[in-house]
């Protein structure tokens, strides 16, 4: 395997877990990053650009990283807290009049984020057409009955966050999402990371798609464990809030199509390189190459004090979250008790642990089975912990 970039001493761990994704864990092509008190110390790629193609994975390539979007994304409403321009205790319907239909009257801004709005699903599924459009999305959202009295209990906005935090963005601030991250964050920060990939930088990105991971068993002489039942029945059945939250796009949007990689759909569609992600995490924790950090000490609070835990009503796991990302725990294993970030389902992860000055980013072509725990992604996890 052709392993391209640099790895500072000590971190030397994380280049032979990224070999050895190739060699057993079914990785066609990736790249990783991390940074330590805002100083990169890992910057590797190898493999493939497309995951069904030949032509190597370059320093610059990028790919849909999936949720592991929604990490970027949830910096956005807690930095308009920051900047006193959202209120988070604020009803959403103070910035978003039409949001208050159907019983939504008291949905708070944090609620958003928390994955408490009780709004994972749709009545009427949006085209990709629609979900794209900017306008059908935050109408369909607006006007949806909420599965539960929001805030009292939480579940997985898995697409309607697209719609839900994009149209709050653009509600408080006059900018789309994308926008306000390129012109606030990406540009300044120069990081490699977009909501809707502009047509100058289209040629960088490379194709993604399902891939099958080798059996346990083939890898370790582990026996498989087997999901349990629950969870295998919610995905199985059309009619589970499950089903409906990850199908609140129908028929599903064909992820290598280049309307789907310029639409701003926070989401599900952000698009990166691994430095690119774990250099915005590392910015949340502190100063990066001379550049301000991003988050206040009261800001990087908000974004990792557990808001909802427990029994998800989506993912139909135990998870937890804060403002925006997910937390350390069984169902997203991260570095440690105070770490925060957001998987992508198939494998992507970006996050950040304040205690160690850690932040990662892992970017992949190759889509597994999975929505949390990529087995890909926790091998570089622990080498970085292993590294410390």
């Amino acid at each position: 395997m052709d392993v391209r970039g640099t790895v500072a001493p000590g971190f030397e761990p994380v280049a032979d877990a990224f070999v050895r994704n190739f060699e057993q864990r079914g990785e066609r092509g990736a790249a990783v990053a991390v940074y330590r008190d805002g100083r990169k110390v890992v910057d590797l790629w190898a493999g493939t650009r497309d995951v069904d193609g030949t032509e190597p994975w370059a320093v610059d390539t990028v790919q849909i990283v999936r949720s592991a979007g929604k990490g970027i994304a949830a910096a956005v409403p807690l930095l308009l807290h920051q900047r006193g321009q959202v209120d988070l205790d604020a009803p959403v319907s103070t910035y978003w009049p039409e949001f208050k239909a159907n019983g939504k009257e008291r949905v708070l801004v944090r609620d958003l984020l928390a994955h408490r709005a009780g709004i994972p699903a749709l009545d009427r599924p949006l085209t990709p057409a629609e979900a794209a459009d900017g306008v059908s999305g935050p109408a369909a959202v607006a006007a949806q009955r909420p599965e539960w009295e929001p805030g009292t209990d939480h579940g997985y906005h898995a697409q309607t966050y697209s719609w839900l935090i994009g149209e709050l963005v653009r509600r408080a601030t006059g900018r789309t999402i994308g926008r306000w991250i390129a012109e606030e964050i990406a540009r300044p920060l120069g990081l490699d990371f977009w909501f809707g990939l502009p047509a100058d930088e289209a040629h960088r990105i490379g194709r993604i798609g399902p891939v099958e991971p080798p059996a346990p068993w083939e890898v370790s002489g582990a026996l498989r464990v087997r999901p349990k039942r629950s969870v295998v029945e919610a995905y199985r059945d059309p009619e589970s809030l499950t089903r409906r939250a990850f199908g609140a796009i129908d028929p599903l949007p064909d992820e290598n199509d280049a309307a789907y990689r310029t639409a701003e759909l926070p989401a599900s569609n952000g698009i990166a390189t691994a430095r690119g992600l774990a250099r915005c995490y590392a910015a949340m924790l502190g100063p990066v190459d001379g550049h301000r950090r991003l988050f206040a000490p009261a800001t990087l609070t908000l974004a990792r004090t557990e808001e909802s835990a427990g029994p998800d009503r989506v993912l139909v796991v135990n998870t937890r979250f804060g403002l925006g990302y997910m937390l350390h725990g069984p169902a997203a294993p991260l570095l440690g008790p105070g770490s925060f970030g957001h998987p992508g389902r198939g494998g992507s992860l970006g996050f950040a642990d304040p205690e160690s000055g850690i932040a990662l980013g892992y970017v992949t072509n190759g889509l597994q089975k999975g929505v949390t725990a990529d087995p890909r992604a926790q091998a570089l996890v622990r080498a970085v912990r292993s590294a410390l």
